[in-house]
């Protein structure tokens, strides 16, 4: 692994925010935390035995900040091995360039690829199929047209505007 963890786990905190009370993301899910779905993700059994938490439990109670805290390293361990079993390429790229798909894995899920013989377009990371094959190959001025053409850089604004320019440069961002 040649990300940097903390910093990864800074940007997602500043992006995601930190609420203790269950909230509506941009995409109107109910989530909590530092952006855990929980109508998408929910509350896995190991997380409800070793926190003692339900997706019931969040909503009427809220959570503690080692609760979120845990939640929020299950969602980066998640999106980890979402990104190594969909994109095993991503591990040869620059770390600040992981960082950029393990942050939007983590805010979009890795989703699903597109069905070519519907024609319906994968929710999720792998919905981004024009523009995962220009980052593969290093295209990062064509990687970031496909970022900023899509609806998550519309709804997620400034997070989008600084995780483009971190895969257009491979800097970290100012």
């Amino acid at each position: 692994m040649t990300y940097d963890r903390v910093r990864l786990a800074a940007e997602i905190g500043r992006d995601e925010g930190d609420k203790l009370k269950w909230y509506r993301c941009t995409a109107g899910k109910r989530s909590i935390g530092k952006g855990r779905n929980l109508d998408d993700v929910g509350i896995s059994a190991e997380e409800t035995r070793l926190l003692g938490i339900t997706v019931a439990s969040c909503i009427a109670r809220g959570i503690n900040q080692a609760q979120s805290d845990a939640l929020f390293a299950n969602d980066i361990g998640r999106s980890e091995r979402d990104l190594d079993a969909k994109l095993p390429w991503w591990r040869k790229l620059d770390g600040v360039r992981q960082r950029v798909l393990l942050n939007m894995c983590f805010n979009m899920g890795i989703g699903r690829a597109p069905d070519a013989k519907r024609k319906i377009t994968g929710a999720g990371l792998l919905g981004f199929y024009g523009t995962l094959p220009k980052i593969q190959r290093g295209d990062w001025t064509g990687a970031v047209a496909g970022m900023k053409a899509s609806k998550w850089h519309d709804q997620v604004g400034a997070r989008a505007e600084r995780l483009e320019a971190m895969m257009l440069t491979g800097k970290e961002p100012k």
